[in-house]
């Protein structure tokens, strides 16, 4: 921990034990990890908050966030909920003047994203949003063989992935993925995710165009075989070129296939590197690497160096990415390669903001 060995005080929003992301992902991680620890947990009601603690062993449990946000026991708020709930939670956050971790899309809607980092900007809070792919040790290891010329200068990129969301059925927690006014998506999510982690590695677009086709037109509820629209893209399609001059094709189809689920190549003047997963949710899945340059007939798998982990080897499945990003953002505000801030969320919320207008009018955009 920088400049201090007090733990970082850590309160949950939104914590169902058992099946939430907080409780797969977060909770596992933050345990893994020395310089953190686990206070509280608020939901909505106080019922389901002490129930929550109990369950998983939280000192703490709180009516609703401001209250927790407020308890001087909690320096960090790990904002977990659904997106549409997401700016009234960092702003009670905010209001207290606590750090805050929320989850990506940081915003239901691109403005939404833009107020609370403003918010947070003056007022000088500091800011984390789990764009985890980029903590990935394997996503981490790719950029600086990138960096360090294993392909050469980069020609192009391709990325294919199913999305898991837009699939033909869904559980009725789930179904509100599959609306886009609530600002959680197969575009933003999956896709959104894998997308910030291309950029990371390779660098921003400098035009983009894209097509966004809803093909299933209906999704069933597989608790009661409900029938209701599909009001979301089930089919991403953007091709572009990075400032670099690198050409990008993506696609992202709904559901999953019996195919591929997740490829991402990176073509260059000297090698060529091959990221390969069960799914296209490169933020949560475990990766696997390929390479080959020079006089290589083929690609042959490549090892991350252990130097790239930090979470304990026991460690395995969603809370890695997870607790790599909470390892970073223990290394203070001023580390050489620090998590991604509100700010950048926004950067990137503006990025799939324009794809968006790209495919909406049919027009090559310029970045």
């Amino acid at each position: 921990m920088s400049g201090t060995d007090r733990k970082i005080g850590v309160g949950i929003v939104g914590l169902t034990p058992g099946r939430s992301w907080a409780a797969t992902a977060h909770v596992p991680a933050l345990r893994a990890l020395p310089d953190y620890a686990l206070v509280g947990v608020a939901n909505s009601s106080m019922g389901s908050s002490q129930r929550a603690a109990e369950a998983c062993g939280i000192p703490q449990a709180f009516p609703d966030a401001a209250s927790l946000a407020r308890d001087p026991a909690v320096d960090l708020v790990a904002v977990t909920v659904k997106v549409p709930h997401h700016r009234a939670l960092v702003d009670a956050a905010l209001d207290a003047g606590k750090m805050v971790y929320c989850e990506w899309p940081l915003g239901r809607t691109l403005a939404d994203a833009e107020a609370m980092a403003a918010r947070a900007q003056a007022l000088g809070i500091r800011t984390a949003v789990g764009l985890q792919a980029r903590s990935s040790p394997l996503v981490r290891y790719v950029r600086d063989l990138v960096r360090d010329g294993y392909v050469g200068e980069v020609l192009s990129t391709t990325l294919v992935g199913s999305a898991m969301i837009g699939a033909a059925s869904t559980s009725e927690r789930q179904a509100y993925l599959y609306d886009r006014e609530n600002g959680a998506t197969a575009f933003t999510i999956p896709f959104g995710h894998t997308l910030d982690a291309l950029c990371w590695v390779l660098g921003d677009f400098r035009e983009v165009e894209a097509r966004l086709e809803t093909r299933r037109k209906t999704v069933t509820i597989q608790e009661t075989g409900e029938q209701r629209p599909m009001e979301a893209a089930d089919q991403i399609v953007v091709g572009g070129v990075l400032e670099s001059g690198a050409v990008v094709s993506a696609h992202y189809r709904g559901g999953l296939c019996r195919g591929t689920n997740l490829l991402w190549e990176i073509n260059g003047t000297d090698g060529d590197l091959r990221i390969t997963a069960d799914n296209g949710h490169m933020q949560m899945v475990e990766l696997s690497l390929w390479g080959g340059r020079g006089d290589d007939a083929g690609l042959s798998r490549i090892d991350v160096p252990p130097a790239y982990r930090t979470m304990p080897d026991e460690v395995s499945g969603f809370p890695v990415n997870v607790g790599e990003a909470y390892a970073r953002f223990a290394q203070g505000p001023d580390a050489t390669d620090p998590l991604p801030d509100f700010a950048e969320a926004v950067k990137h919320h503006c990025l799939l903001d324009t794809i968006a207008r790209a495919a909406a009018t049919g027009n090559r955009i310029q970045l």
